[in-house]
């Protein structure tokens, strides 16, 4: 008789490891599809400063691998492959990969979002070395030092407007020649002393070997390119959620980000959401721990009021 896992949870980033932590040790029989390239955005983060518990700082890999041992410690089972296909219309629900099929009597979705990035030629190159896609994550880095801010909407303006509390001076770079961003958050940017603002022009690369020390710039009316001495750069130009797999499934809003209708469960029950999914405000690493701690608690809850026995006992 195959495996019924109590839930299978697809993603392995804070959110997908914190959820197969707490329902693991709630002694539910748990599957992590963790994806080929596990681990989420912390992957690409070189230091992470802000996460209670580490008070001299974590890398960000080891802080994942640090999340993974605990999850197996409890007796989460995980596989990294990825999910091509689900099965919602009837219960156990299937999860398909390129290599096989499981079953479980839940989901947790947790595979996170995506920074949209410009598609520099040395853009990935830098990344964690001066180039990033998150100025509440890193700012603190660039303490009295010069930085440039692409995008054009309230994002960058909060980005380029926070940054400016660490850093000497913000160069808000934007391609058209007005921000679509709220008035008052352009206003806001508009009178800070320590930003300036670059219009119709596009970063054309990111200059550096070992760090960022500055970008080229392309005046997209007259062709023109200058250079731009700079230490870092944080594009702000949106993030994508990781939800393609699940539409026409799964509720979600006109961006892609899942809409639960009861605390972290989506419009099919059995079958919930956590993390950078559900979450185009904060997109940190503790809150979407936080999140994987309220699916796992909401599944624990939702099993049991469906009367279904998942442990791992029930398998031996």
């Amino acid at each position: 008789m195959a495996k019924v896992y109590g839930t299978i949870i697809i993603g392995s980033g804070p959110s997908g490891y914190t959820a197969a932590i707490y329902a693991a040790r709630s002694n539910l029989s748990v599957l992590v599809l963790q994806g080929y390239q596990t681990g989420g955005q912390l992957m690409q983060t070189s230091e992470v400063e802000n996460y209670p518990g580490f008070e001299d700082g974590i890398m960000g890999p080891d802080m994942m691998e640090k999340f993974e041992k605990q999850a197996q410690r409890f007796g989460a089972e995980l596989i990294p492959e990825d999910v091509i296909e689900i099965d919602t219309s009837k219960r156990p629900f299937t999860v398909k990969t390129d290599t096989a099929e499981y079953q479980g009597q839940s989901i947790i979705i947790a595979t996170g979002a995506s920074a949209r990035w410009l598609g520099l030629p040395h853009e990935q190159q830098l990344q964690g070395r001066g180039v990033s896609a998150c100025a509440t994550c890193d700012g603190f880095f660039f303490r009295g030092k010069d930085v440039v801010v692409v995008g054009g909407g309230d994002t960058a303006m909060e980005e380029a407007t926070f940054l400016t509390r660490y850093a000497n001076h913000v160069t808000l770079v934007h391609r058209r020649d007005s921000f679509r961003a709220s008035k008052i958050m352009q206003e806001r940017a508009r009178k800070n002393p320590k930003i300036s603002i670059v219009l119709d022009s596009e970063v054309a690369d990111v200059l550096g070997d070992e760090k960022v020390t500055g970008v080229r710039l392309r005046n997209l009316k007259t062709n023109e390119e200058s250079t731009l001495k700079t230490d870092g750069l944080f594009i702000a130009i949106g993030h994508k959620p990781n939800t393609d797999l699940f539409k026409g499934h799964i509720d979600m809003d006109e961006v892609g980000y899942i809409t639960p209708v009861k605390h972290t469960m989506t419009n099919i029950p059995g079958i919930f959401a956590a993390g950078d999914v559900t979450d185009h405000r904060y997109r940190q690493a503790v809150t979407a721990a936080g999140d994987g701690c309220r699916a796992a608690i909401d599944v624990e809850r939702w099993l049991e009021e469906q009367g279904i026995e998942v442990g791992v006992e029930n398998w031996e």
